[in-house]
């Protein structure tokens, strides 16, 4: 990770020299075909700067999933599509197409790009989608301490496991998805999308598969075994110690380089077969970098992080920033073990919490929105306060958890058996907000016998949860620390379903399952909305979260800058990094 003097590596008008020299080199090299290159005017290399870790090219594990993996490189491994800035899936055709094909179940037809291949010279095929299914489906299980458990380490099974079979010949350009009888996935579009398909020759090749769709057509444990083994662990992202043949790209760029001062350096991808990226080099700084130097330095144009996350963040005259609710629910997520086993306890907790205060304080900087996303606390887990269904599924709450209840939370602590009650706070730090968050929580809890500690720390990750570290953890949706969220229920909804990756605080309602697997295929308004509404009548019931607000971000770009569009969403405003152009 970088450490605060990442950027401090050569005084600025000399880094900015060398930019200019830059410059005007690949202008000359590129002579009569400037067309494919960057005029001398233009800032060859932007620096990104995120409010998460990357530490894996797999955000599709359960260690993957809550880290900046998407909002780092949706452009280095495309798919069927991508999240855009209004939260749902928008199909890139440049990776392919996808066809429903008539018939009683759900079939899709995928055809990939024929000229469609990976920066090692690999095509890019059908056997990337029976691995991305193979991960997702929980279908593969070996020997547990307590019964069987995925050999994948998937982070969510919502639309995978409702896939019957994918048919593919390998190494063939296109896929059929066969999903099961009344299993109609009605999120189909958002599935095998961006940083979702894992390049499958790398995987049977570690593994040592000579056949990775014919191992899991049939079955063979002891390969599948081994792939999982590798799709798992594989594939993380240590600074100075990359190998770079594991990491093949799909995209416009590729990984380059990856060093604690130098961050993770994108450049272009020589065998990207769509139009080329306008700015041939892009460094994303993950958290940990210091962003004020690096913006004061220009090597920093491009920030997209938490509002108020960021110790006297000030990006200065030379920067347009804007502020804006994203589709993430900044909430804390509880454990169901230790001295949160008792859903007493977790309603104390809750009512101790002044959810308006910190809406008020720390909910919407910058802007002040009527209706919709962003316009007050949040009331519900999966349904969004932009949709018809919210009036319905926020009923449920009943104004009980607005304000504090120091009475009523006494009360609940007591029921639960707890003399004192002390909640350990997890994030990933630093997080000037977050860090907020807990001091207000903790004064306004005190007075109920609830001592609330800060577990703030660089190196978090909400799986500490799990393994009762902490006893909460204070992030977005689905528990990631940055960029979330999308315009649908799903991620949210599977993140508290029985075990699905993501729900790190273990929770588990039989009737909320269902409810959830439900809302997957179920399209009727009437429905959804009784389900909606059932669902948060549960979980405010069983309280395994407590949502607070819409996340608020900061997206600030160098003045000049174009194509800079924020994205609320997990994409982040790294969505459409290969449109960046600077002039200088």
């Amino acid at each position: 990770m970088p450490d605060a003097n990442s950027f401090r590596r050569a005084p600025r008008a000399t880094r900015r020299a060398a930019r200019s020299i830059v410059a005007l080199a690949a202008a000359v090299a590129v002579g009569a075909t400037a067309a494919c290159g960057e005029p001398a005017d233009q800032v060859p290399s932007l620096g990104y700067a995120i409010d998460n870790v990357v530490t894996t090219y797999n955000g599709n594990t359960v260690d993957g999933s809550p880290t900046g993996a998407v909002q780092a490189l949706s452009r280095v491994l495309t798919g069927m599509n991508y999240t855009g800035p209004s939260g749902a899936p928008v199909a890139d055709t440049d990776f392919g197409t996808a066809n429903v094909l008539p018939g009683d179940s759900l079939t899709v037809q995928y055809r990939l790009n024929p000229a469609s291949v990976y920066s090692d010279g690999v095509p890019v095929s059908c056997d990337d989608f029976v691995l991305a299914w193979a991960a997702g489906n929980g279908r593969f299980t070996r020997p547990g301490d307590g019964g069987p458990v995925p050999m994948f380490d998937a982070a969510t099974r919502a639309g995978y496991a409702d896939i019957e079979r994918v048919d593919c010949q390998p190494g063939a350009k296109d896929a059929t998805v066969v999903f099961a009888p009344g299993r109609g996935y009605l999120g189909w579009r958002s599935l095998f999308g961006a940083t979702e398909l894992m390049p499958a020759h790398v995987a049977a090749q570690s593994a040592g598969v000579p056949d990775l769709v014919g191992a899991i057509r049939s079955g063979d444990m002891d390969a599948i075994g081994r792939i999982a083994d590798f799709w798992n662990t594989g594939w993380r992202l240590v600074p100075g110690e990359l190998d770079l043949t594991k990491l093949p790209s799909s995209g416009p760029y590729r990984i380059d380089s990856y060093t604690a001062d130098g961050g993770l350096v994108l450049v272009e991808n020589e065998r990207w077969w769509g139009i080329k990226p306008q700015t041939s080099r892009i460094v994303v700084w993950p958290k940990g970098s210091d962003v004020q130097s690096g913006m004061a330095a220009g090597d920093v144009e491009v920030v997209d992080v938490g509002a108020g996350s960021l110790s006297g963040f000030d990006p200065g005259d030379g920067f347009d920033v804007a502020e804006e609710p994203s589709r993430s629910v900044e909430q804390f997520v509880l454990a169901t073990h230790g001295v949160f086993g008792s859903a007493d306890a977790r309603r104390a907790f809750a009512l101790c919490l002044p959810r308006q205060r910190l809406y008020d304080e720390l909910g919407h900087p910058g802007f002040d929105r009527a209706d919709g996303v962003g316009s007050g606390v949040v009331d519900s887990r999966i349904t969004a306060p932009d949709t018809l269904f919210y009036p319905s599924a926020v009923a449920a709450e009943g104004g009980l958890y607005t304000d504090p209840d120091i009475a009523g939370a006494t009360s609940a602590r007591e029921a639960a058996g707890q003399q004192q009650l002390t909640v350990r706070v997890g994030y990933l730090g630093p997080d000037e907000r977050r860090a907020r968050t807990v001091r207000i929580v903790a004064d306004s809890c005190a007075g109920a016998g609830i001592t609330v500690e800060d577990a703030g720390s660089p190196d978090f990750s909400p799986t500490a949860l799990r393994a009762g570290q902490v006893d909460a953890v204070l992030a977005g949706t689905a528990s990631a620390a940055g960029a979330a969220g999308t315009d649908t229920v799903d991620a949210a909804a599977f993140a508290l379903r029985t075990g699905n990756g993501d729900n790190f605080g273990s929770f588990s309602n039989r009737r909320f399952d269902q409810v959830v697997d439900q809302l997957s295929v179920d399209a009727s308004l009437s429905a959804r909305m009784s389900l909606l509404g059932e669902a948060e009548a549960i979980l405010w019931n069983e309280m395994p979260t407590i949502p607070l607000f819409d996340q608020p971000r900061t997206i600030a770009h160098s003045k000049g800058m174009h194509a800079v569009v924020p994205n609320p969403t997990r994409s982040g405003a790294g969505w459409n990094m290969d449109r960046w152009i600077l002039l200088r």
